[in-house]
């Protein structure tokens, strides 16, 4: 089941047709000042009325930064996904995300940052964070990253 969505999530993306994820939504009511903040802090920069971080303009399968937000811990604040497509930056994977939460004073912090595509699991950290299982082509093993108190971190 894992395997074929994997591959339905790869399609989709090959297609330049970002998937959403299981229980993240658009961040749409976000202000334009707070979606700004996420971009900066996800290492993206503004171009032509975009958000980039891969300098693409030029495939088909370019898809610019946009952002998505899930509660990660059941604690009440979202977390932001700053997603973004390309075949040429990202390889057959074409997908690259940035996993973003505030920090105690009320920034933006890096908690994961890879090429692939991110789905939020069942299991959970011991403080309640979902464990993140990053896809691409193939038929797996995929890494799963847990939260370690700071950041995700591969798990071994």
């Amino acid at each position: 089941m894992r395997r074929a969505i994997w591959l339905g999530v790869a399609a989709l993306s090959l297609l330049g047709v970002a998937p959403a994820m299981a229980e993240a939504t658009p961040a749409k009511d976000m202000s334009a000042a707070d979606q700004a903040a996420i971009f900066k802090a996800a290492g993206f920069k503004a171009k032509g009325g975009k958000w980039v971080r891969c300098d693409d303009d030029t495939t088909q399968s370019a898809q610019p930064g946009f952002i998505e937000v899930e509660d990660l811990n059941g604690d009440g604040v979202n977390e932001a996904w700053v997603r973004e497509s390309s075949l040429f930056c990202y390889g057959n994977t074409a997908e690259a995300f940035v996993l973003l939460g505030k920090d105690a004073n009320g920034g933006w912090t890096i908690l994961l940052d890879e090429v692939g595509m991110a789905l939020p699991l069942d299991t959970k950290s011991k403080s309640g964070w979902k464990d993140i299982e990053v896809g691409g082509p193939g038929a797996g093993p995929f890494p799963k990253f847990r939260y370690d108190g700071k950041k995700y971190a591969r798990k071994k």
